[in-house]
């Protein structure tokens, strides 16, 4: 796995110029990040005017506190899903040698409504059982549940596009998944870690000058300096997802098609891909 991480760094520059020629893929997440904003807002308010959060005694019940966290995972898991298929969708058209427009993913998410709201469902119910797991367990506990959460991030990695592209039911394409992560697992892996440890290194890089201006500074500039580290988080968090689109859909595409898209390299792509030798054999993991 570790002789794929320059590989995958070349990738994800790859990936960026897919971005480049599509700027409207930026939208997705930016309208995405807006929905969920206020989605949440929707939740806040009211629980702060109940006074959940300053009173000791929770004015709502055990159980109804469950259902109000389910929905709000719902709407939420809908949200990133529903963007999430718009994006790809309109990766898939570039990586085939379409032009897409905004609209080629709105009217795609818009046709595959059911099935996104049921892995929406899906999807919040594993979450909502990992975060009670999570409540409820020690130390190594937490550990050893943030570990399965990942694990079925990984696993569940390609049904998005099996649903979306292979018009398959979310359990069918989670089964897709877990066999295409089978036979990508070192590029799904090391591509996911690659492109959240560059990110997590700019957003380091951005919050230097704020605690500078904390320790240093005056209040006023320690304050326009974290406006600007806000918008700049922001902006990296966008980016970043449009890039783990445009990275899925094409190894969505090599893995299913054994096609290399036109925006990447062959060569790359097929030694990323090429069968590992396993006991003396060769194979696929």
């Amino acid at each position: 796995m570790f002789e794929s991480i320059p590989r995958s760094f070349t990738l994800i520059k790859e990936s960026w110029r897919v971005i480049s020629l599509d700027r409207e893929i930026l939208l997705f997440p930016v309208l995405s990040g807006v929905a969920l904003l206020l989605i949440l807002l929707s939740f806040v308010f009211p629980l702060l005017f109940l006074g959940y959060f300053k009173s000791s005694i929770r004015p709502l019940g055990d159980g109804l506190l469950l259902v109000g966290i389910f929905i709000f995972y719902l709407l939420c898991y809908f949200v990133v899903i529903y963007f999430n298929t718009a994006l790809i969708t309109c990766a898939r058209i570039r990586l085939t040698g379409g032009n897409p427009v905004f609209m080629d993913g709105i009217r795609n998410a818009n046709a595959h409504l059911g099935p996104i709201f049921i892995w929406a469902m899906i999807s919040a119910t594993v979450g909502l059982v990992l975060h009670l797991l999570q409540e409820k367990a020690g130390f190594i506990g937490q550990i050893v549940v943030g570990l399965i959460g990942a694990a079925w991030g990984l696993i569940t990695y390609f049904v998005i596009p099996v649903m979306i592209f292979e018009e398959k039911g979310p359990v069918p394409a989670i089964k897709q998944s877990v066999s295409l992560f089978r036979k990508t697992w070192g590029e799904t892996l090391v591509g996911q870690v690659s492109i959240g440890i560059v990110f997590v290194l700019l957003g380091i890089v951005g919050i230097v000058p704020v605690a500078l201006a904390l320790i240093f500074g005056s209040f006023t500039l320690f304050v326009l300096l974290l406006a600007v580290f806000i918008i700049y988080l922001a902006i990296l968090m966008v980016i970043g997802s449009s890039l783990q689109g445009v990275f899925n859909t094409a190894l969505y595409l090599y893995a299913t098609t054994g096609n290399v898209p036109e925006a990447y390299s062959k060569e790359l792509i097929e030694n990323a891909f090429a069968p590992k030798p396993v006991g003396g054999m060769k194979g696929n993991i």
